[in-house]
């Protein structure tokens, strides 16, 4: 029997890494959830409309991850609530204590 993964796949890109990004848009709260199989649960206040929960989605990340908001973007589910996430100048290890500090 297979375990689940306790953190997200990434992938090490040129520029930096992808991770995969579950989303639940008009959440109560803003917070990074847990993880999912290979995707980090992210809850945003923010309604999936006029790109607003992609913003949100942006802002949370950047916050949790100490990063500037313009070192991430979303590549791929602009419409979805399943995205891939793209932070630049970020190692897979500094992304893992990363979401280890706040406890996930």
């Amino acid at each position: 029997m297979a375990t689940q993964p306790k953190t997200p796949t990434v992938q090490q890109t040129e520029s930096g890494v992808t991770f995969k990004v579950r989303v639940q848009p008009k959440a109560s709260r803003n917070q990074v959830d847990d993880f999912s199989a290979d995707r980090l649960r992210l809850r945003v206040t923010a309604p999936p409309q006029d790109g607003k929960a992609n913003l949100a989605v942006i802002s949370l990340l950047a916050e949790t991850l100490g990063v500037p908001k313009s070192r991430l973007r979303i590549i791929r589910g602009h419409g979805s609530r399943e995205k891939v996430v793209q932070v630049t100048a970020l190692t897979p290890e500094d992304l893992g204590r990363a979401l280890k500090a706040i406890g996930r």
